[in-house]
């Protein structure tokens, strides 16, 4: 009657958690829908905002400099530099966040504020940094294309009522359809903020942004067509010494690289130190100095400056011009950075080593001229070579090149110039630029760079041989018992494997076994067989112990250590055969090594 009762009790318990497990499992996958169809919404939203912001950048140019700015034109000195003063004001008393690039903002929201970015600062972005672009500041609009979708991503998930894990996850997402959208190059955006804002991905991560970009780039392409954003000739690579035209070239953006990193890294400081309301004017200067370089005859240097990279890759600059317009871009982009405008430096990044590459192949032209290279192609090389050098991104700079061209064929010469270049800026500057700048704001951040290289341990790396008893499943306890008694003292073993009939394993402590023992009718002998006797897994129950493989992560065992003292690993073709066992301290010390 007792026993009826408390059944009765128990049913509705067990139904009650039954249909809580239900709910749970139906609101997940509810989540995970939502979640995909949210990614596309998103890369929607995403890619009309920035066409948008392209478009207001352009039209404000058109405005304010003219369709065709030239030298000597007084515009150029004063509408910078108002323009300054005028972002200035408005970073300091509305938008305060939309100071920098946008890169290690995005990063900051995903690390410190679980991906929340406020729809002000997603305004003030497009706001200031269509205004600073599009009056001259040398600053580029992919950076803060990327936090705008950022922060789009972030404003509809809280919409949406996501949970935290998934609001933190939607920031990348939002990333890459709004740098795809910018850069009319879903795959380079994809990489970019694998290599540069989340540092790892998982499958499911890496789905939604490959919808969003997608999403992004198919809105921007309805609006600016499909064809990539240079053009030049297929090249044919003839004669393997042209090679060594593309190696120097890489040896050359590196050290570029290197000069543009250290201008950055000493003034932005420097500027950031200075007293409040000097900080109001530092744009305005920074503008007026950027328009006296164009008003002295180097117009090329203002703005995003796409139509001078143009110009490079058709040959239209000598090559003692090209020099000069890659050494002032560093220059010009340096004073508008470092002066708190708002704006990117993909741009300015593209330019300097489009221009260094012209450079090289113009050069090669005149002295080397039974070389078969176009000056376009070096152009491109070159373009890659300081994106993966300066902001240290080396996969993205090798596909980045690929997608803006179309040009399959420059494969080989992008990925050896890049290599040299980028070798040349981790010997140099140890220290992305990206991560100074985050440290040189008080943040600690995860190092992007460090966490790509970061070898991840795996069972195998701490696994250790089996040296404790191995008991059979399949045995009756009364033989079970026997085997225990040839262990003289059995106190000094705490844990045993059985090895259960199934294939499968179970941790026994030295507890368990022992009172096995009270199972044994009075008066039986243990020595004595019991044909009907249960065996020792039927006694263990259906338990298991983890299956797991020594090409696992280490940290996969660590939640299993509450109830496992000791983890067996098997063999992935051969069930149920161990390669060894692992305990929490072998995982400890092995991390403690590493």
């Amino acid at each position: 009657m007792e026993d009826r009762t408390a059944m009765a009790e128990t049913e509705p318990v067990a139904q009650s958690t039954l249909r809580d497990d239900m709910i749970a499992r139906i609101a997940s996958g509810r989540e995970e829908r939502v979640f995909l169809l949210l990614s596309i919404f998103i890369g929607v939203i995403s890619g009309l905002l920035v066409v948008s912001f392209r478009m207001a950048i352009e039209w404000l140019s058109v405005l304010l400099l003219g369709s065709s700015p030239n030298p000597h034109q007084l515009r150029l000195l004063y509408i910078p530099a108002a323009a300054g003063l005028v972002i200035a004001v408005f970073t300091r008393y509305i938008f305060p966040n939309v100071r920098g690039s946008g890169i290690n903002q995005t990063k900051a929201a995903l690390y410190i504020s679980n991906g929340y970015i406020s729809f002000r600062t997603v305004i003030g972005k497009f706001l200031l940094a269509a205004l600073a672009i599009g009056s001259g500041h040398s600053l580029g609009p992919e950076d803060p294309s990327l936090q705008i979708g950022a922060g789009v991503a972030s404003l509809i998930s809280r919409r949406f009522g996501m949970s935290k894990e998934k609001l933190r996850i939607f920031a990348p997402i939002g990333a890459a359809a709004g740098l795809a959208a910018a850069f009319n190059a879903p795959i380079s955006a994809i990489l970019f903020v694998i290599e540069e804002v989340i540092g790892q991905w998982s499958a499911a991560v890496l789905g939604s942004i490959v919808l969003s970009a997608v999403a992004s780039v198919v809105v921007a392409r309805s609006f600016w067509g499909a064809q990539p954003m240079f053009r030049i000739p297929v090249i044919d690579l003839r004669d393997s010494r042209e090679l060594l035209a593309y190696a120097v070239l890489g040896v050359v953006g590196g050290f570029a690289s290197l000069l543009f990193a250290r201008c950055l890294s000493y003034l932005r400081p420097k500027l950031r130190s200075q007293p409040q309301w000097s900080q109001l004017l530092q744009p305005a200067v920074a503008g007026l100095l950027v328009g006296a370089i164009g008003y002295f005859g180097l117009v090329q240097v203002m703005g995003a400056g796409y139509e001078a990279i143009d110009q490079a890759m058709h040959a239209q600059f000598a090559w003692k011009m090209l020099l000069l317009l890659a050494l002032f871009k560093i220059i010009a982009t340096t004073l508008s950075f470092s002066s708190g405008t708002p704006g990117g430096m993909f741009a300015p990044t593209l330019f300097i080593g489009a221009m260094l590459g012209a450079s090289v192949g113009t050069f090669e032209k005149i002295y080397f001229p039974h070389l078969t290279g176009t000056i376009g192609s070096y152009a491109l090389v070159g373009m890659g070579v300081l994106f993966a050098a300066f902001l240290r991104a080396p996969l993205t700079s090798v596909f980045m090149v690929l997608e803006v061209s179309g040009n399959y064929s420059i494969v080989l010469p992008v990925i050896l110039a890049n290599t040299i270049a980028y070798l040349i800026s981790r010997v140099l500057q140890p220290v992305p630029i990206l991560e100074q700048f985050t440290h040189q704001d008080g943040l600690d951040l995860p190092s992007m760079e460090e966490l790509r290289e970061e070898s991840n341990l795996h069972l195998e790396d701490a696994m250790q041989p089996v040296t404790v008893p191995v008991l059979q499943g399949s045995e009756t306890i009364p033989d079970t018992l026997n085997s225990l008694v040839q262990y003289e003292d059995l106190k000094s073993i705490p844990i045993f494997l059985v090895h259960c009939s199934d294939g499968l394993w179970y941790t026994a402590r030295r507890e368990e076994l022992e009172a096995l023992s009270a199972n044994q009718p009075e008066g039986q002998d243990a020595t004595t067989p019991t044909p009907s006797a249960e065996t020792l897994d039927e006694h263990l129950g259906p338990e298991r112990t983890p299956i797991l493989f020594p090409d696992q992560p280490l940290s996969s065992t660590l939640p299993h250590f509450q109830r496992w003292p000791l983890l067996p690993i098997t063999n992935r073709a051969m069930r149920g055969s161990l390669e060894g066992t692992v305990t929490l301290e072998d995982v400890l010390n092995r991390y403690q090594k590493h």
